[in-house]
């Protein structure tokens, strides 16, 4: 069966693998202190074009709970689209620490500046805000669940919010290559360091068998980071597994090329879709597409693609996530179409 069931269904890229194996028997120093982490590090540094501090982590849900907890006071929480991955998919993991999500509305995945502005204001503007959760860091995806993206203005307005009230502008990046290689962006990594203060490079879904990088762009890194990640389980004695991979990602551009690939492939998903006048969900710039879909051709599309389930439409329609990624292959494509015309074709 071919699968569009995520972007994270194969394990990694060739050229990861192959290092894997070339440098498996070279003994190497533990926690991230070998010569391929300190290499990942400088090579991501170049592409930021900036002396920011870079830091690994193995998933996305433990980067995101780590950089929260550890940038936050006790008394405060974070703000996210009440959609966002720390709010809705990422089982509580967030309050486990202690730290509550404060949710915003959204619009297509997506919080805006007035928004934010306003629950700013309005917190602080309420008498008795010392008995409430204080608003400590603001939590964006980029892309978001919903495979949208900011705009660099978009980006600007909530940075210069975040500034005006001294708290850190945070985005998730656990997609971020396929934000940034899509065709409708004007948003550059370069950007993302001048107006973010920590975002994250995700390799677990563009390439790597796993690992994130974490990127404090504003001399900003949570004192002894390495010790409250150790604390929280985080730190991966072989740390040259996740060194060598970024490593490998930032040579060549290759991080980048896989990126646009997907990119490449979800155009073609698109027109694949169009074609069948399937009813698009939102308009996704990105890897991940949706539709809705009537429960019965669901049914048997089912029976040879595997689809991830978003959410339920009405009672006889559902909406359906497919997602391209490194991985896709155009064989993957056309076993898609062949399935699609059969369904509306007969």
């Amino acid at each position: 069966m071919i699968s569009f069931q995520s972007d994270y269904i194969c394990g990694a890229h060739p050229k990861i693998l192959q290092r894997l194996m070339e440098t498996n028997m070279e003994p190497m120093a533990g926690y991230g202190d070998d010569s391929y982490t300190k290499s990942a590090k400088e090579k991501i540094q170049k592409a930021c074009g900036a002396d920011v501090t870079v830091e690994f982590l193995t998933g996305g849900t433990q980067t995101n709970m780590i950089v929260i907890a550890t940038m936050l006071k006790d008394y405060e929480g974070v703000v996210a689209a009440a959609t966002g991955h720390i709010n809705a998919h990422e089982a509580g993991a967030v309050e486990y620490t202690g730290n509550k999500v404060l949710p915003l509305p959204q619009q297509n995945g997506k919080i805006n500046a007035s928004d934010l502005k306003a629950l700013l204001a309005d917190f602080y503007a309420d008498d008795n805000h010392e008995h409430m959760v204080f608003p400590g860091l603001v939590y964006i995806s980029h892309p978001t669940e919903y495979g949208t993206l900011y705009t660099k203005q978009e980006l600007t307005d909530l940075s210069a919010i975040c500034k005006s009230y001294e708290i850190p502008l945070f985005v998730d990046g656990a997609r971020l290559g396929y934000g940034l290689m899509s065709r409708q962006t004007d948003v550059t990594l370069q950007d993302l360091v001048k107006l973010c203060d920590v975002f994250y490079i995700g390799g677990t879904k563009v390439g790597a068998l796993c690992g994130e990088a974490i990127v404090f762009t504003h001399d900003n890194c949570p004192k002894h980071f390495l010790n409250s990640y150790k604390k929280r389980g985080a730190l991966l004695a072989k740390g040259r597994l996740l060194g060598l991979q970024f490593d490998t990602l930032f040579t060549d551009d290759l991080y980048f090329e896989i990126s646009k690939h997907a990119i490449d492939m979800a155009e073609k998903l698109k027109d694949i879709l169009k074609k069948y006048s399937c009813q698009f969900f939102l308009d996704s710039p990105t890897n991940q597409q949706f539709i809705v879909l009537e429960n019965h051709k669901l049914k048997k599309l089912q029976e040879k693609v595997a689809v991830g389930f978003w959410e339920k439409y009405d009672e006889s329609h559902t909406v359906i996530r497919l997602a391209t990624s490194w991985s896709t292959l155009e064989s993957d494509l056309h076993g898609l179409d062949a399935a699609l015309k059969e369904i509306y074709e007969g």
